[in-house]
């Protein structure tokens, strides 16, 4: 008999972000509570309080005393405040959640192919920057050395849309000088550490004017999905004249037609933008040869799928 996929609601994504949302977890940072006490901290119906906190404990994410005070569990310590614990992801798991809310209008978004409506999130660019970290941790060393192992030191590179520092940090390990363009918001947020790396952040719309260089290497890390076709032969056109000549452009994203993955991923972001999509590997060829590429190659680094091309 044929297996029935499982199509379960992600209860524990749910009950996460409702803990972080409604401040169930900032009010516990401090020291243990009642429900009673957590409720009228969060100001909110402590029935309702006292079930997602008992599911919580269910869960692993709090533990609770004979006492009745609840008190954030180890596991929960180490995933979300501790960035040296091997397990630390932040709160990477609230851009997801953040998602979700957008994707319940799918069938909207279909009808009349627009971008999910969406109100903006306090803290929605620091969820956004836990969730790229956490997912380049497993890549990015591989992708820095790959790139830059055979390089000289002191290799001019520019990172678009890297505000996320984890690929500056692996390209620097490999001895790049390393320019990040992102957004104004990403760049003052993250502006303290880059300093610290020695990274130049330089705030900015990548679909704007790039930084004149000349560069090396152009990194474009999970941008070219955000954007249309014609953005995207636009983009390569001007990284193009900012590289060097035998500059390299390598393109991290995901390649339509290889894996299953990449069109589920294109519904992502008919939700979230206006024109993105995924694309696949002819089309990257031909917007790169138009833009004056060559030796055009897709590589598999650490189950991520990267395109080079030079400019001679």
């Amino acid at each position: 008999m044929k297996q029935q996929p499982k199509l379960n609601v992600p209860q524990e994504l749910l009950i996460l972000g409702a803990a972080v949302e409604t401040g169930l977890f900032k009010e516990l940072e401090s020291k243990p509570l009642t429900i009673i006490k957590l409720a009228e901290k969060m100001e909110a119906d402590p029935r309702a309080v006292w079930t997602l906190a008992e599911a919580l404990v269910a869960l692993g994410y709090l533990d609770c005393s004979d006492s009745g005070k609840y008190a954030l569990s180890p596991k929960t310590l180490q995933m979300i405040y501790e960035p040296d614990d091997p397990g630390y992801m932040g709160l990477a798991f609230m851009h997801r959640y953040n998602l979700i809310k957008r994707w319940i209008q799918l069938p909207q978004i279909v009808k009349t192919g627009k971008p999910a409506r969406r109100k903006p999130e306090a803290d929605e660019t620091r969820y956004f920057m836990d969730a790229m970290r956490y997912n380049a941790q497993s890549n990015a060393p591989a992708i820095a050395r790959f790139l830059l192992g055979k390089a000289r030191t002191g290799t001019r590179l520019l990172d678009i849309g890297g505000g996320p520092l984890f690929h500056a940090r692996e390209f620097m390990k490999q001895g790049a000088q390393v320019h990040i363009l992102d957004r104004p918001d990403t760049c003052k947020l993250m502006k303290k550490e880059a300093e610290r790396l020695g990274v130049r952040m330089i705030p900015g719309d990548f679909l704007g004017k790039l930084p004149e260089g000349p560069y090396d290497v152009a990194y474009l890390g999970n941008i070219c999905h955000i954007i249309g076709e014609p953005e995207n032969q636009l983009l390569f056109n001007k990284v193009h004249r900012i590289l060097e000549r035998n500059g390299c452009i390598a393109i991290a994203d995901f390649i339509r037609g290889t894996k299953p993955e990449a069109a589920i991923f294109a519904v992502n972001m008919l939700v979230n933008t206006p024109a993105g999509g995924t694309w696949t590997y002819s089309q990257y060829s031909d917007w790169l040869s138009s833009a004056g590429f060559a030796d055009i190659q897709l590589h598999a680094i650490e189950e991520r799928q990267l395109i080079t091309a030079r400019k001679f």
